[in-house]
């Protein structure tokens, strides 16, 4: 299934805020605000992505085991999706 360019453009833009926050800038916000992302929209997208990223790392810092539902796992994700964000670390 494709997704609509703005839900795109801001899942990438999660991708690497993830995987590389020091390399995201204002450059990154350009095109989501040319999809009409406005600076609250964008400031809630941060936040929840930053979120996730936070209870996370909390998770895997105390050693909380996945659940068999929580699928792929981490290493298959990085195989399946890192390639395609220029292996962003």
């Amino acid at each position: 299934m494709d997704l609509p360019s703005a839900d795109r453009l801001l899942c990438d833009y999660a991708v690497k805020l993830t995987l590389s926050p020091g390399a995201v800038g204002e450059v990154d916000l350009e095109p989501l605000r040319m999809e009409g992302f406005d600076d609250d929209a964008l400031t809630i997208a941060v936040q929840v992505i930053g979120y996730f990223n936070y209870i996370n790392r909390i998770a895997d810092g105390l050693g909380v085991e996945r659940e068999e539902w929580m699928t792929p796992s981490l290493e298959s994700w990085r195989e399946r999706k890192g390639s395609d964000y220029g292996g962003l670390e």
